[in-house]
């Protein structure tokens, strides 16, 4: 049904005139008699009839007239709903218990008023497809991931370089040390079963044991954060690298130890990535914040992979 129709219909019944009503919506008198005569066509009924004082609604013209106002209002709320800056900010954080989400977290409490649908999608693919597409607005990622540069229209600004630490049980040869160097890892087994192939997160480690001689494994299937840290828990032949602002809580019988890496400190780069032409009040709103609220980290003394953006 041409919503066209039945605006001019509403207006048509609200004025009582055809004249009237074609002064409101600013057409003639003509296209007024031509849209109602349409839409009787359509409905297969008389809507209103013409008298001395101008145009009275039939019986079914004021059965159909609450529907068509419902019409009018859906479709205001339809066209709301996608309106830039009336819609939720849609945002991809990969993981709830990382860096990204808190990030997030921390934009919420600053910004309460701005409306947001967190969402953790798996490759930095789906989430580049998923921005140009228009499904989210932006996603935190490593950028770039060798051989794959993002396209043209989509931009990136780095957030926060998050330094690893190694997590270790508490009979593990270095649970007891207040910090570890990158040397000192060498001949440890660190595993890390979540290490996907493809993914830019896989790239960053592929990177630091090529750089290091370290031993990295993700042998096994990967049960999820529980199941990895009571491993490490109770195998003092392994440790596992973790982001210095995930989030994870276990049992007080695990004993586990978070030890900063020094000389240097791996420290995993978070960028937001957003499409160049989204106008969404929001984003600005987003990127202003994360901005503002990034560490003020020194580079010397800390490691990334030579293919991070800045």
């Amino acid at each position: 049904m041409d919503l066209d129709t039945v605006r001019t219909f509403v207006a048509a019944a609200d004025a009582g005139q055809f004249q009237e009503a074609a002064a409101e919506l600013a057409i003639t008198q003509q296209a007024v008699s031509k849209r109602i005569a349409t839409l009787e066509r359509n409905l297969g009924v008389r809507l209103f009839t013409r008298t001395a004082r101008g145009a009275e609604l039939t019986i079914d013209g004021q059965a159909f007239l609450p529907h068509a106002r419902e019409l009018l209002r859906v479709a205001e709320r339809a066209v709301a709903s996608v309106h830039v800056g009336r819609r939720p900010l849609r945002v991809d954080v990969i993981a709830s218990r990382g860096a990204a989400s808190g990030l997030m977290r921390g934009f919420h409490r600053a910004h309460p008023d701005v409306e947001l649908d967190v969402l953790m999608l798996f490759d930095i693919e789906g989430a580049v497809a998923a921005i140009r597409s228009g499904a989210i607005d932006a996603s935190f990622r490593a950028v770039g991931v060798p051989g794959r540069p993002l396209p043209e229209d989509i931009a990136s600004a780095r957030v926060l370089d998050e330094p690893l630490q190694l997590l270790t049980g508490p009979a593990h040869a270095l649970a007891g040390a207040r910090s570890v160097t990158v040397a000192q890892l060498v001949g440890h087994r660190i595993w890390m079963p979540g290490l996907v192939p493809g993914t830019e997160w896989t790239a960053y480690y592929d990177d630091l044991v090529a750089e290091f001689g370290l031993t990295i494994e993700a042998t096994g299937p990967n049960f999820g954060s529980d199941v990895l840290l009571d491993t490490i828990a109770d195998t003092p032949a392994l440790a596992t690298f973790m982001g210095e602002q995930t989030r994870l809580v276990w049992p007080a019988g695990h004993g586990l130890r978070r030890i900063p890496v020094t000389d240097p400190t791996p420290v995993y780069p978070h960028s937001l990535i957003w499409r160049r032409d989204n106008p969404h009040p929001a984003l600005t709103t987003l990127r202003d914040h994360l901005g503002s609220a990034r560490p003020d980290r020194p580079d010397s003394g800390t490691w990334k992979p030579a293919w991070t953006r800045r």
